[in-house]
């Protein structure tokens, strides 16, 4: 199977023409050079390359381990561990940090990595994004450049997770001179840069041959988007891709022949989530009913050909330190039937607003089944991914009920805050999620937290993700296994 690219194989996108700029929304062919490359397919295309003010996963996927780094990083066992960042002291009372940061770093536009670059990433966290995610830094009090390689931070009271936040994409280390055009023109301390960019197409990457780190194991590497699976394994058939990275239609499994096919844990968690700000699902035991009515793994095994973990309906990866799987909603349709008579909502018309991917369109028959069964009247809603299902649903909040997989790491305090487009809002939660952080004891009050949100009813987990990836068997270096979000390319090599 093995074969050999002189150029980064973007033929495929015929009919491109234009600027061979980054943020070009037209995507053009880059020159005839011999140079090894990979090409990865994947599905839920990013709008932008700025992920400071627009939200989804798609773009700290494609962006972090690539372009941008952080003080830290996230290890595959979910630690945190030294990035550009060496190491770091923390005060006993656990609020002052110390960060000694690597020397020789430069950023892709020639600007050095420094104290005052990492005080200006923090701060405009705070300041400049946007973006929801940008919560995480709240807990920052101060910045302040020690030396030209120190910087110390101050936070306005211990934080259990801010430091694991840093190696997510609120981490990421920027330079003032590189702001310009986060959303076409991406500049980090990262491997690679941006070369090409087709809006909902493809990204197209170059190795930096000033990288302060190791190599990337290629010179040149493109993430392809999907709109569905059969035609991004069409493309590992015929070469044109040699990854297909996060398979959403496990069935076209069987039909692909000598293809390497792993599976790794993500921290996705399939959610199925009920507008708690609007009727029905103002209603708790509305929710309840729903968590009953729900088979879990049923729609694992109908779904996803049993690819998945039933948390129970907990919002929890097995992977998290506080992880249980909940007992509380068995699969029990007649439990549900009684509680939506109760609460007077029996026959109630609610739209299911289901985003145009995969996995969300076969989990939705299933569950237009499993409420009408138990006396719902579902209507089914087909919602453009990524720009109208982010505008409407987690945006403005006009939805009865959406299906989304999160995949963001440690993403509760998130998921479960007032004004996120669940409409959760419980005092009850809030507290034990600011124990959680701030106390001595992190794994107690978070599971806590998790018990009272299910009970509350706040979201159904349908499943915890697998992340099944296909590739080409002369392709290595690929973990399939996702901890902090991040699709990282440069480990990925073709063997002779």
């Amino acid at each position: 199977m093995k074969r050999v690219r002189t150029l980064v194989p973007m033929l495929a996108l015929a009919g491109a023409l234009g600027a061979c700029s980054a943020g070009s929304t037209s995507y053009q062919q880059p020159p005839a050079v011999d140079q090894s490359s990979i090409v990865v397919a994947t599905t839920a295309a990013p709008a932008s390359l700025d992920f400071t003010n627009a939200s989804g996963a798609a773009i700290p996927q494609a962006m972090m381990s690539n372009i941008y780094e952080g003080l830290v990083r996230i290890d595959s066992a979910g630690g945190v561990q030294p990035l550009l960042a060496t190491s770091w002291e923390l005060s006993p009372d656990r609020r002052d940090y110390t960060f000694h940061l690597r020397e020789g770093v430069a950023f892709s536009d020639g600007s050095p990595f420094n104290a005052e670059s990492a005080k200006f990433s923090i701060d405009r966290v705070k300041n400049g994004w946007t973006n929801g995610l940008k919560s995480g830094m709240d807990v920052v009090e101060s910045t302040t450049v020690v030396d030209e390689h120190t910087l110390a931070v101050r936070l306005a009271r211990p934080s259990n997770q801010w430091l694991w936040n840093m190696g997510t994409a609120i981490g990421a280390m920027m330079t003032p001179s590189g702001i310009a055009d986060l959303a076409g023109e991406p500049v980090g301390t990262g491997p690679y840069t941006v070369t090409h960019w087709s809006v909902g197409r493809a990204i197209g990457f170059t190795a930096r041959s000033d990288y302060w780190g190791p190599a990337p194991r290629n010179d040149a590497a493109t993430i392809r988007y999907f709109s569905d699976a059969t035609a991004a394994t069409n493309s590992l058939r015929s070469g044109d891709v040699d990854v297909v990275w996060a398979l959403q239609s496990p069935e076209l499994l069987s039909t692909l022949g000598d293809y390497r096919v792993e599976v790794g844990t993500t921290n996705g968690e399939m959610l199925l989530s009920m507008n708690n700000q609007r009727a029905p699902f103002d209603d708790v035991r509305v929710r309840r009913a729903v968590m009953y009515a729900i088979d879990r793994q049923a729609i694992i095994d109908t779904a996803m050909e049993g690819y998945g973990t039933d948390t129970g309906g907990a919002p929890v990866p097995p992977t998290d330190p506080w992880y249980e799987k909940s007992t509380l909603y068995p699969h029990d349709p007649q439990r549900a039937r009684e509680l939506l008579e109760e609460a007077g909502a029996t026959g109630t018309t609610v739209t299911l607003s289901i985003p145009s991917l995969p996995y969300a369109q076969a989990a939705s028959e299933i569950l237009y089944s499993q409420l009408r069964d138990v006396g719902l009247n579902p209507v089914i809603e087909s919602t453009e991914f990524p720009a109208v299902w982010i505008s409407r649903v987690l945006t403005q909040h006009d939805y009865d009920i959406s299906l989304i997989t999160h995949v963001e790491a440690r993403d509760i305090p998130t998921l479960f805050a007032p004004g996120y487009y669940l409409g959760f809002d419980d005092p009850e939660t809030r507290e034990l999620l600011a124990l959680a952080d701030s106390g001595g004891d992190e794994v107690t009050p978070m599971r806590a937290a998790v018990a009272r949100i299910m009970d509350q009813a706040g979201a159904d987990n349908l499943m915890n993700v697998a992340n099944i990836v296909v590739t080409d068997r002369d392709i290595a270096g690929v973990d399939p296994s996702v901890v902090s979000g991040a699709l990282e390319l440069s480990a990925m090599e073709r063997r002779p």
